[in-house]
Order: C-alpha cells, then sequence, then structure tokens
C-alpha cells in the first residue's frame, strides 16, 4: 500500500501545493483542515480517493490523533498573519505546532516537517515572530528529526502579498507602503512545496531551512515591479514607523472593541514590528540549494497571474503588440 501523509493546514496557500506534489509521488494524502467542505478542491490532486480533506482542530489532542492514524509522515502549514477570535498566535503557531510534533513521536511517524517564517525568534518583539520560534522549539524537543522550513514572503498565483497590493492599486490612487527599505527575498510557493516533498521522499538531514529566491529587494522595489507588471501608475506612500504604529493600533482598538465584527487584516502593530526587519536568508544558513532546488526567479512567475489586475486583463499584451505594430 502507498504510503500516507496527513497535511494540517493542507488547503491553504503553501498546504495544497504540498498536497498536490505528494499525490503525484504517488502517496495517499490526508488533508486536516477546520472546514472540509471548503477543501473539497484538493480532491482531483489525486486519483479517486487518492486525497481526502478531512476535519482537524489543531487546539484538540484527540482531533489532531485522529486524523493522524497511520500516517507515515506528518507536515504542519498552518499559521496565522493576524489574530482574530478565537485564532491567538500562541494557540496556533506554538502550542498546535508542539501538540502535532509530540503526538507524531508518540506514533511512530517516520517524518515531519514544520512549516514556520524567516525572522522567527524568541527574542523578537514581535508576537508573530516570537511564536514562530517557539513553535520550532516545541517541535524540536518532541521530534528532533523534523525538518523545518523558514521561508520568506511567498509568492505565486493565490498569494496574499502581490495579489493584495496589485488588487488595492486598481481602485486607489495611491499605496501605502509601511517599511519602503525593507529587504525581502520572495520564494515561489512551487519551491517551497518541492523543499517539503523533499524532505518527506528524500534523505534530508533535519533542522531548519531558510527558503528565499534569487532576488533580495526592498519593499518600494517590489511594490514598483508588482505596479510595472499591471501597467498602472500609482503613488508610492511611504509610511513612516512611528505613523504606521498608531494605525495598527488604531485599527487593532477598533477590532478589540467590534468584538471581532472588524477583523484587522489591514496593519497590526505586530506588522509594523514585523517591517522593521529585513526578511531575506540569513548568512551561512541552509536553503533551497541544499535541498537540490534551484530558486525560481519573480520575473518568471509574476506575469502569469498578476496580469488580471492589468486594465485590460488577459488582453491588455495584445493590445500592446498591436500598438507596436501601429508604430512598426
Amino acid at each position: 500500500m502507498s504510503k500516507l501523509v496527513t497535511i494540517y493546514g493542507g488547503s491553504g496557500f503553501v498546504g495544497r501545493y504540498i498536497a498536490r506534489r505528494m499525490a503525484q509521488a504517488g502517496w495517499r494524502v490526508r488533508v486536516a483542515v477546520r472546514r472540509p467542505n471548503e477543501a473539497l478542491f484538493v480532491k482531483p490532486y489525486g486519483a479517486v480517493g487518492q486525497v481526502e480533506p478531512v476535519f482537524c482542530n489543531i487546539r484538540d489532542d484527540a482531533s489532531v490523533r485522529a486524523v493522524m492514524q497511520g500516517a507515515d509522515a506528518v507536515v504542519n502549514c498552518v499559521g496565522i498573519l493576524v489574530e482574530s477570535g478565537r485564532n491567538k498566535f500562541s494557540d496556533v503557531q506554538s502550542d498546535g505546532a508542539g501538540r502535532i510534533a509530540r503526538l507524531a513521536a508518540e506514533m511512530g511517524v517516520e517524518k515531519l516537517v514544520q512549516i514556520s517564517a524567516i525572522g522567527a525568534d524568541a527574542q523578537s518583539d514581535s508576537l508573530y515572530q516570537q511564536t514562530k520560534a517557539k513553535g520550532e522549539a516545541l517541535v524540536l524537543e518532541q521530534f528532533p528529526n523534523a525538518v523545518i522550513l523558514r521561508p520568506s514572503v511567498i509568492f505565486g498565483h493565490e498569494d496574499q502579498f502581490f495579489n493584495r497590493f496589485a488588487g488595492m492599486a486598481r481602485f486607489s490612487p495611491f499605496l501605502p507602503v509601511v517599511g519602503p527599505n525593507t529587504k525581502f527575498q520572495p520564494v515561489y510557493v512551487e519551491d517551497v512545496a518541492a523543499a517539503a516533498a523533499k524532505a518527506l521522499t528524500d534523505t534530508v538531514s533535519p533542522g531548519v531551512y531558510e527558503l528565499g529566491g534569487p532576488d533580495v529587494a526592498s519593499f518600494r522595489a517590489l511594490m514598483e515591479m508588482m505596479l510595472s507588471e499591471i501597467r498602472r501608475k500609482r503613488v508610492l506612500l511611504s509610511i513612516p514607523f512611528p505613523i504606521a504604529n498608531v494605525m495598527g493600533g488604531a485599527l487593532d482598538v477598533v477590532q478589540a472593541v467590534t468584538l471581532g465584527l472588524f477583523s484587522n487584516t489591514l496593519l497590526t502593530r505586530d506588522q509594523v514590528r514585523n517591517l522593521r526587519r529585513d526578511n531575506v536568508v540569513a548568512q551561512g544558513a541552509r536553503g533551497l540549494e541544499d535541498l537540490g532546488i534551484t530558486p525560481t526567479p519573480m520575473s518568471t512567475v509574476l506575469p502569469a497571474y498578476l496580469w488580471s489586475h492589468r486594465p485590460g486583463g488577459q488582453y491588455k499584451a495584445i493590445h500592446e503588440s498591436a500598438a507596436r505594430l501601429r508604430k512598426d
């Protein structure tokens, strides 16, 4: 019988790509999510019955254990960018990760991959980064042979980075940029999925790998690249950190006083703290190349999905080509 992998958060942005790769490799895939009915799109990744979404609450031992039964390997992709309602950083990114690792060790799972993030640091003033680091520590404590992947900002068709700002550019004459000089090393989601699959299907040294693409650029430069791709001219409005902190604090307060009816997905104080630090692969860190993966440049991928934000959509390139012919 083919091997089985349980992917917690397997219908999310990164998880779905890992699920597809593992199905293509011939594994049975169990996609553990809070809302299985919203994850039915993963079923066609494999043959009938090969990929199945199942319910799981990572706050509960019994729930996590139930979907891990019979698994040869486990991947934890669960993470949040902002706290909302019962979704707290500590519950999801530290306690949840530790619970999965502890139960994986108890149940004799062979391999475990934890998706973390560059910048994970127990000493950080960002709660997001603190809990990422605590989650890593708990995973390695319970499952010392785990592979931990720390990607920089991830890009791809469903990303919430380039797509988010491109969507804003469709309706706003300016784009706010907090920390315009902060550097990022965007990594393609398929490369992250390839790294996870490699750790599951091959012999890979345990420990931490920091994943970044071949390009390092400032936040402002990334926004300029995005605007060029979507053929829109917008004013990039640099927001100083003190002002951004006040804005994030005000939005956090609104979320609190509305008891979560308003979810602050715009800007939080914790995100402002994150934006003060560069988000790039540390010097000397193991990365994609150590896993035998060649990083994919942004220039080969962004045009494939950002075209939908252009004024003429998919027809913009045709109009540009016709305009060049008329000039000739």
